[in-house]
């Protein structure tokens, strides 16, 4: 079980593994490409009168090994086969890689998993029969039988696009930040977090098998209970809902990508005077000084359990 402050997904066996990771007793595993999506859609005004985006969120399951009971967004690991060419529309692939600071193939993999990862797990379908169009209904038994090989990777997501003549949308989707899980995480993910519209006629549904419930929250709402400590979150999800909580619209949100910072933040941890400093940087609110006393006898690995899907790291620990 993981212990918190307000929130924030805290691992009791982290100390043990950092301390273990600064006497060269933990060789760090070479983090995964990841994606996902912050899904936004206008919402009427508050009470207040103060009007803003809702975002599509997920709770994993609490039975699972890794953050179980934490609320997230669609997303997973980029899968080798989204790296095979799909019909595109929207930025170049080119273009996609100067704003992410990364090679054409590697964008077009990140850009192809947030999609397809956000129609694995809400349904929702970010693509056209053209560069104008959007799809208006995935809802049905031939869609769901599609969602459901792509998920046990019996299609790929270029197939399932080729068949149904469709482009992926890569101008519906804006680059909003980037995390790289702690080198002292038995799993690790090298994440890319996206924003998005739901498109019009369109609809989330809980697709993914990781979790037990979804909800359309105000970035706002959903950051009062982290505070509170009601709504359990990791330290990314927590930072980019407050990072769209000025924004009015979802367009205003999307329009705002251009601007994000992308310089990944990782996680540093330092021992000094047998005390841990975990820190991560810009981000001073996660900031934890640890005494020997908190490792709580956790082994490094104690809880080092299967690892999750590749198609469903679910908002994806960092």
């Amino acid at each position: 079980m993981s212990s918190t402050t307000n929130g924030q997904w805290y691992p009791p066996e982290w100390p043990a593994r950092i301390r273990a990771l600064a006497n060269g007793e933990l060789t760090p595993v070479a983090p995964r490409r990841a994606a996902t999506v912050l899904l936004l859609r206008d919402a009427p005004p508050g009470p207040a009168g103060s009007p803003g985006p809702d975002v599509h969120m997920l709770r994993r399951r609490a039975s699972m090994a890794f953050a179980g009971g934490a609320y997230a967004y669609p997303g997973g690991s980029v899968d080798p086969r989204d790296e095979a060419p799909v019909a595109w529309a929207g930025p170049s692939r080119t273009e996609w890689a100067v704003r992410m600071g990364v090679d054409p193939a590697t964008a077009q993999a990140i850009v192809c998993a947030a999609v397809r990862e956000t129609f694995e797990e809400a349904g929702v379908l970010l693509a056209g029969t053209s560069a104008d169009t959007v799809v208006e209904d995935t809802t049905g038994e031939d869609w769901e039988a599609d969602r459901a090989a792509l998920v046990a990777h019996e299609l790929s997501f270029a197939e399932f696009l080729g068949r149904r003549g469709l482009l992926l949308r890569s101008d519906l989707l804006g680059a909003w930040a980037r995390w790289i899980t702690p080198e002292f995480e038995p799993r690790r993910y090298d994440t890319w977090f996206f924003v998005a519209a739901l498109p019009e006629g369109q609809r989330t549904r809980n697709a993914s098998t990781e979790a037990d419930r979804t909800v359309w929250i105000r970035p706002s709402e959903a950051a009062a209970g982290y505070d509170r400590g009601e709504l359990l979150m990791m330290p990314p999800t927590i930072a980019t809902l407050r990072g769209l909580q000025s924004y009015g619209t979802a367009r205003e949100a999307l329009g705002a990508a251009p601007a994000q910072d992308l310089t990944p933040v990782l996680a540093r941890a330092e021992l000094v005077d047998g005390e841990i400093l975990l820190s991560w940087p810009g981000h001073d609110e996660f900031t934890k000084h640890l005494t020997p006393k908190d490792d709580g006898g956790a082994r490094p690995g104690a809880s080092d359990g299967p690892s999750d899907t590749p198609s469903s790291s679910g908002g994806t620990p960092v």
